[in-house]
């Protein structure tokens, strides 16, 4: 079971773990051995994930994405198929973590009176103090 936050558990059977070859570190172990492992899990079909969230997410990592909305995730840090697992589970949280907090609207604001004094003065002494820098003519 992956619990992502207090309002998000995937349970254990929505994913589809696979291990295959593992490349990188282990010398004649890594020829033998499968303990790389490979994460599937099928996000549009998903009834764990709110449909906010969901949304955001397919948006966010489309490209990552198979066609069919499934989201592959593989492993090979460790040696051992276990951390492997939980190194999946682990970059699978932090990208629903990214998506989970909605966007802040942004909502454009009038500059204040006060501001807008303060930048027509400063631009009124700008202008004079350039002024006082040109060639004079007698």
């Amino acid at each position: 079971m992956l619990e992502v936050n207090s309002k998000i558990v995937i349970p254990d059977e929505e994913f589809d773990i696979s291990f295959a070859r593992s490349s990188g570190p282990g010398g004649q172990n890594v020829n033998k051995t499968n303990s790389k492992a490979v994460l599937h899990w099928d996000v549009t079909n998903s009834p764990s994930l709110p449909w906010d969230v969901k949304a955001r997410f397919l948006k966010t990592f489309a490209s990552k994405l198979t066609t069919e909305g499934v989201i592959v995730i593989a492993s090979d840090e460790s040696r051992a198929q276990e951390a492997n697992i939980k190194g999946c589970l682990e970059k699978l949280k932090t990208m629903i973590l990214t998506v989970a907090v909605p966007p802040k609207i942004r909502r454009p604001t009038k500059p204040t009176k006060g501001s807008q004094r303060a930048r027509v003065e400063n631009k009124k002494a700008r202008a004079q103090t350039k002024k006082t820098r040109q060639k004079v003519e007698f």
